[in-house]
């Protein structure tokens, strides 16, 4: 298994999934195929959770992003969540700039959907 990285676009995310227990999706997510766009990520994060290290940390630094890739985002953190079925610990900080209630409501549902506490940090 391979880390997985790529460079943000005006459209796309910043993505780092590393092996080692760290992931991140920064910047804006406005795809006009997300199909095309996350499933290679969601591909990746399955396999992860069947090697994953001890603890995992995944960082969501996103400014915007549309229903079609809350969906997906949604996704990726359900199966990250079977992490902690086996035991596992994982961390999930929410970052979302002050006064962005929609981005850090957005972390509030799936926090209480998923039912893992997440780490809500407001930035500047």
């Amino acid at each position: 298994m391979e880390d997985y990285i790529r460079e943000q676009s005006s459209n796309t995310p910043g993505v780092v999934l590393k092996k080692e227990g760290y992931i991140r999706l920064s910047g804006r997510s406005i795809h006009e195929n997300p199909d095309r766009f996350f499933e290679p990520l969601v591909a990746w994060v399955e396999e992860y959770v069947r090697k994953a290290p001890p603890v995992t940390t995944v960082d969501i630094q996103l400014e915007y992003f549309n229903s079609s890739s809350a969906k997906y985002i949604l996704t990726m953190l359900q199966i990250l969540s079977g992490l902690l079925d086996s035991g596992k610990r994982l961390r999930i900080n929410w970052s979302y700039e002050q006064g962005d209630d929609d981005i850090l409501e957005r972390g509030q549902y799936y926090s209480s959907v998923l039912g893992i506490p997440f780490n809500f940090i407001e930035t500047v």
